[in-house]
C-alpha cells in the first residue's frame, strides 16, 4: 500500500484559436457579443487571450482528473455552440496551419498592451496556444523541490502532446513549432534549480527590484509555482486536439507529482540532471515528437521514445492506480500507436495532396479536421 500525497487537486487551462468557417482562416476580429455570450455561460472560467482570434478556458480545481476533464469537455462544447452562432469554430491546436500572425489584432487589455510594449516583435508573433495543468501542493518548499525533479520529465510530456507542425502555410519539420515561437520571450524553458522556496523568492524579488518584471506571473518557464494558486503549473504541453489525449497528459502529470512527493517524504528524490541535458531532450521532443530518441540520462544513452514512454507508465503505475487514473495513463500507449495531433495533421495534408488538392486547399483540409476533432466529446 502506498502513501498518497495529501493534496494533488487538478485544474486544466486550454487556449483555442477561433476560425472563421467561411475561410477556415483565423477570425481576426470576432464580434464583441461572442465573448459576452461565453462569459455569460462560463463566467470567470473563460477569458480573452493575447490575440482576439484566441480564447482561454480554465476548469475549477478538482480532486480527480476525470472530473476536471468532464468540466473541460463541457466548456469545449459550450465554446463550440456559441461560436457556431457567429459562423466561427474553435480549434485545439498549438499553431494554425496557414494564418499570418502579422494580420492578427491584439486584445485591448492593459496587461497585453504592456507585454507588447516590453517585448516588441517577439510578442507579436505569439500566434500560439497551449495547455497548462495545475496540481495542488500546499507546502512552498515541497512545491519547489518537486519542480526541480519534475523538470526531467517535461520533454516526455511535450512529445506526447505535440500539435503544431505547420506555421504560415509551411510544414516546419518540427512536431512542436509552438515552443520555437514562445522561446523568443525571456524567462522561458526549463527552470533553474532552487534549493528552497526562499531562494526562489529572493531571485524573483531581485528581478522585481531591478525593474525587470512586476511579479512572478512574468516567469514563463515550462513548469513553475503558480503566482495565483498553491499549485505547481505544468506549461510545456502543446494543446491536444483529442481531449482523451489531454486526459492522459493531466493524469501523467498528476501521477508524476504523486510519485515525486512520496519519494521526498521517504527522504529520496529523483536525480537532478544538468539543465543542458534536459534542454537537449526538450529539443528532441520539439523536433521528433514520439518518433525520435531521447537521452535516458540514467544510462547516458539515446533511447527510442516509445520505450521511454512505456517505462514512464511502469514508473507511475502504482500512483495512477491509487489516484484512479490507470485508464488515462495507459492511453499513452494509444498515443504512441496512432500518433499525436501533429501526426494526424500531416496525414490529412498528405492525403489531400495525393487526392489532387493544391497546397492551400490541403491546409484548409487540416483545419477542417481540427474543427471536427476539437468538438468530439470525452
Amino acid at each position: 500500500m502506498i502513501t498518497q500525497a495529501p493534496e494533488l487537486s487538478v485544474g486544466i487551462e486550454e487556449e483555442y484559436f477561433l476560425v472563421a468557417l467561411d475561410t477556415l482562416d483565423l477570425a481576426q476580429n470576432p464580434p464583441e457579443q461572442f465573448m459576452i455570450d461565453c462569459t455569460k455561460e462560463l463566467d470567470s472560467r473563460v477569458s480573452p487571450e493575447f490575440m482576439r482570434s484566441q480564447i482561454e478556458v480554465g476548469t475549477r480545481p478538482h480532486a480527480s482528473v476525470q472530473a476536471a476533464i468532464i468540466e473541460l469537455s463541457e466548456m469545449r462544447q459550450t465554446i463550440c455552440e456559441i461560436a457556431a452562432r457567429y459562423n466561427l469554430a474553435p480549434i485545439a491546436a498549438s499553431t494554425h496551419p496557414f494564418a499570418d500572425y502579422r494580420e492578427q489584432i491584439p486584445t485591448h487589455r492593459h496587461r497585453y498592451e504592456e507585454l507588447a510594449s516590453d517585448l516588441g516583435a517577439a510578442v507579436k508573433r505569439l500566434q500560439i496556444c497551449g495547455c497548462h495543468v495545475h496540481v495542488g501542493i500546499a507546502d512552498d518548499d515541497m512545491r519547489i523541490d518537486i519542480m526541480n525533479q519534475a523538470s526531467y520529465f517535461l520533454p516526455h510530456i511535450l512529445a506526447l502532446s505535440t500539435s503544431s507542425p505547420f506555421w504560415h502555410g509551411e510544414d516546419t519539420g518540427l512536431s512542436s513549432y509552438r515552443l520555437c515561437v514562445f522561446d523568443a520571450l525571456p524567462r522561458t524553458g526549463i527552470p533553474d534549480v532552487f534549493e528552497s522556496h526562499g531562494e526562489y523568492e529572493r531571485v524573483i524579488s531581485q528581478l522585481i527590484s531591478a525593474g525587470c518584471i512586476e511579479d512572478a506571473s512574468k516567469i514563463w518557464w515550462d513548469i513553475r509555482p503558480s503566482s495565483r494558486y498553491p499549485t505547481l503549473e505544468m506549461r510545456i504541453a502543446d494543446i491536444c486536439t483529442n481531449i482523451q489525449d489531454t486526459a492522459a497528459i493531466a493524469a501523467t502529470y498528476q501521477a508524476l507529482i504523486s510519485k515525486l512527493y512520496r519519494l521526498r517524504v521517504n527522504n529520496q528524490r529523483w536525480r537532478i540532471y544538468p539543465r543542458l541535458t534536459l534542454e537537449e531532450n526538450r529539443w528532441r521532443a520539439m523536433r521528433y515528437g514520439t518518433h525520435g530518441e531521447m537521452i535516458d540520462l540514467g544510462i547516458g544513452e539515446a533511447v527510442p521514445f516509445p520505450q521511454l514512454a512505456h517505462e514512464l507508465i511502469d514508473l507511475l503505475f502504482d500512483d495512477a492506480e491509487q489516484l484512479g487514473t490507470l485508464k488515462e495513463l495507459n492511453h499513452i500507449k494509444t498515443i504512441i500507436k496512432r500518433g499525436t495531433s501533429t501526426d494526424r495533421q500531416r496525414k490529412i495534408f498528405e492525403q489531400a495532396v495525393v487526392s489532387g488538392k493544391n497546397k492551400d486547399d490541403a491546409l484548409k483540409a487540416v483545419v477542417a479536421h481540427l474543427i471536427k476533432e476539437t468538438a468530439i466529446k470525452i
